[in-house]
């Protein structure tokens, strides 16, 4: 479990979520006196969720974005399908 120093957390903030996005717990201290514990969420459903959304922002933004029309996007959809 990683510590910061309350005095730090706020800097820190970016660095604190992705720890805890990345499962590790966060404890932040004050005086030497655990005050506060951040925890990675468990819900498979919202976690999952979360991590295909990341997924796809990155796609996204190595790609340039997908440049398709609706009815491109349509057709890959239904692709393979039976009618």
């Amino acid at each position: 479990m990683r510590e910061v120093k309350a005095s730090e957390a706020g800097e820190q903030l970016p660095e604190i979520l992705s720890t805890v996005e990345d499962g590790e717990s966060v404890v932040i201290t004050r005086d030497g006196e655990d005050i506060a514990y951040i925890v990675p969420d468990l819900d498979p459903e919202r976690t999952g969720r979360r991590a295909g959304i990341r997924q796809f922002m990155k796609f996204r933004t190595e790609t340039g974005g997908i440049k398709a029309t609706v009815e491109e996007i349509l057709a890959w959809r239904h692709e393979g399908h039976r009618f």
